[in-house]
């Protein structure tokens, strides 16, 4: 019996070096104290989950491959293949992986194929030469750390504990936004076009994160971020996303921020980001950068222009406004404004404080809110009725 069963192994082995690769078209599983190392390609046409034991990838000089119409999922993983691991189909990991040498490299112009880390428990080694060149994702509820970057550059992001298990998904481009982006319907993310609020946009990286569920997400630079061309206050630098809808970057916030010029984390306030197509870093304007021409409002309930908007003050939460007529008396003033005035006085020595203000010019002073920041906008706005 010992005999017979050395036979089948080395007859199987034969098959596989003949091969040149591991071609999986049934069932098999790993069990707890089992071990198999990869150094010949990885086909799976079939079942190779709820492994357990250990999986590695090696080579020396060729690109080892992960082919095949399923995914494959490994409990511990080891990645020892100089010259990179190439997934053409998505490879999933349930417990913990090892970084040793070479890259996960993933298709960007296919979101699908992915390094995938489920029920994420640890991974160790990532660096600027070990790393996932394409996109990564977590299905986890726990927070979670990107390996992701851009040929030998690790640019990681994070995200914060869930409230349950969700998925995200994400990968790191060293690309000015303003290029053609193939790998996007878009095309391009043209920098400057973006809120009132915001000065400069990123025009070195961008993310992209993908996830149905609401998270702030913390984003880093390095000494090649150049994060002097946006901003030399870190108080002013945000997280900002492009809004396909909109066509234009929208302030995601900061609410926290660690670092100096040349290396640092910004965390973003809360928001989904299936609602942008791509994250970045950008700055908030100054004050003196902070022209707006006179607007407009017309409060006569046809759904255009009805009440005065701001746009991104959602993310200055203790933002006062304050209105006044050509006198220079208020008629309205209020702490955080919601975007919802349209042109009804709260002063109750307005005459005909319920009927409306008359058609004129009214002044406004907008403060943000932000003691740090102390930004203030001022201008016009005209009702007509």
């Amino acid at each position: 019996m010992k005999k017979e069963l050395t036979f089948l192994i080395y007859f199987f082995s034969l098959i596989v070096c003949a091969q040149t690769a591991f071609q999986n078209n049934g069932n098999v599983r790993i069990h707890s104290d089992g071990k198999i190392g990869f150094h010949t390609n990885l086909v799976n046409n079939g079942d190779f989950t709820n492994n357990l034991g250990f999986a590695g990838f090696y080579a020396l000089n060729e690109i080892r491959t992960v082919s095949g119409s399923q995914r494959a999922e490994f409990f511990d993983v080891d990645i020892d293949a100089l010259n990179n691991l190439e997934l053409q189909t998505s490879l999933g990991i349930t417990n913990d992986l090892s970084f040793i040498s070479g890259k996960v490299i993933t298709p960007r112009n296919n979101k699908n194929i992915s390094l995938d880390f489920i029920n994420y428990r640890l991974y160790a080694g990532e660096g600027d030469a070990n790393h996932v060149d394409g996109y990564s994702s977590i299905i986890s509820d726990t927070e979670f750390t990107f390996p992701i970057g851009d040929d030998d550059r690790l640019r990681v992001m994070r995200i914060p504990d869930q409230n349950s298990i969700t998925i995200f998904k994400g990968a790191y481009y060293f690309s000015d936004p303003n290029s053609t982006q193939p790998n996007f319907s878009n095309n391009t993310f043209t920098t400057s076009e973006k809120q009132i609020f915001l000065q400069n946009i990123s025009n070195i990286e961008f993310w992209d994160l993908d996830g149905s569920a609401e998270t702030t997400v913390t984003l880093t630079w390095d000494n090649q971020s150049d994060i002097t061309t946006i901003t030399n206050d870190l108080r002013q630098l945000r997280v900002v996303g492009w809004n396909e809808t909109e066509q234009k970057w929208i302030d995601l916030g900061q609410s926290n921020i660690n670092g100096d010029l040349n290396q640092g984390e910004i965390t973003s306030n809360i928001f989904i980001p299936n609602d942008y197509v791509v994250i970045t870093l950008g700055s908030a304007a100054n004050t003196d950068d902070l022209a707006n021409d006179n607007i407009y409002i017309s409060p006569n309930g046809d759904g255009k222009n009805d009440v005065l908007v701001f746009e991104g003050l959602e993310q200055y939460k203790q933002n006062n406004l304050e209105i006044f007529n050509r006198w220079g008396n208020s008629v309205y003033k209020t702490v955080n404004y919601t975007n919802n005035w349209g042109g009804i006085s709260n002063n109750p020595n307005t005459v005909d404080v319920k009927d409306g203000l008359p058609t004129g010019t009214y002044f406004y002073i907008l403060k943000f809110g932000n003691s740090e920041l102390d930004k203030v906008l001022k201008g016009w706005v005209y009702i007509t009725r």
